[in-house]
């Protein structure tokens, strides 16, 4: 009876079925990103309104809106950069590996999880 050989790393079609799923996933974000930027943009055009009296509740909405959309902005810039760091793994060929337990990261987690750099097993240690 033969052992089975534990896989320690991806293979190179496996590595390009990430690269695609990563690219398109950063494609998206970059997209959402300039759309939350143009939002911004146009939000800020609007300085007119802040001249006019009794607009103070409004003013306070806008504001908060205008966070809510800087926040979202920053998460989506973090998340391309992490995406972008997972492509540099790649193509060094330490994409998948855990940096917790150093064991292979299992397929489904990195195709739901893309830019993850740990198994479940040393995310759940971790916490």
């Amino acid at each position: 009876m033969q052992e089975q050989q534990i896989k320690t790393k991806y293979n190179d079609s496996e590595l390009e079925e990430f690269r695609n799923l990563i690219t398109e996933k950063i494609r998206t974000a970059r997209q959402e990103l300039n759309e939350l930027a143009g939002s911004l943009s146009a939000a800020n055009s609007n300085g007119d309104d802040a001249a006019i009296a009794g607009k103070t509740l409004e003013d306070g909405s806008a504001t908060y809106e205008k966070e809510q959309v800087n926040q979202l902005a920053a998460r989506q810039k973090k998340f391309i950069e992490q995406m972008e760091a997972a492509l540099t793994r790649i193509q060094n060929k330490t994409y998948g590996i855990c940096r917790g337990t150093g064991k292979l990261i299992p397929a489904e987690r990195l195709r739901a999880v893309p830019h993850t750099t740990m198994s479940m097993e040393a995310k759940l240690k971790q916490a």
